[in-house]
């Protein structure tokens, strides 16, 4: 299940470290920060910063990536329906009343 924060998820830098998926963006950044040779020749997903590919696939990846409909669903649904502040050209909070007096 790809959704079940139990399961194991290898590690994009040390293929022999098995990760729990609620544990996951965790672990990448101390593995990181303990490989910093390998991170060098690994590139971010600009979809799911949870992907690290080789430098060379990460244009192939992109086309590939599952995430990468989720952002352009996400945009066409912003450029479709604007949000409400932005149709009232400006902040919608109010300060909330005030029963302090702090000259006394």
């Amino acid at each position: 299940d790809v959704l079940d924060p139990e399961r194991l998820i290898q590690c994009p830098l040390v293929k022999h470290h098995l990760i729990r998926a609620r544990r996951f963006p965790y672990h990448l950044v101390k593995c990181k920060e303990s490989n910093p040779e390998i991170a060098k020749k690994l590139a971010t997903c600009p979809f799911n910063a949870r992907h690290l590919v080789p430098q060379d696939d990460l244009s192939d990846h992109i086309m590939k990536c599952n995430d990468k409909a989720f952002v352009e669903q996400d945009v066409a649904s912003w450029s479709c329906q604007p949000p409400q502040e932005q149709l009232n050209n400006g902040s919608t909070w109010q300060a909330p009343p005030c029963a302090e007096d702090w000259e006394t």
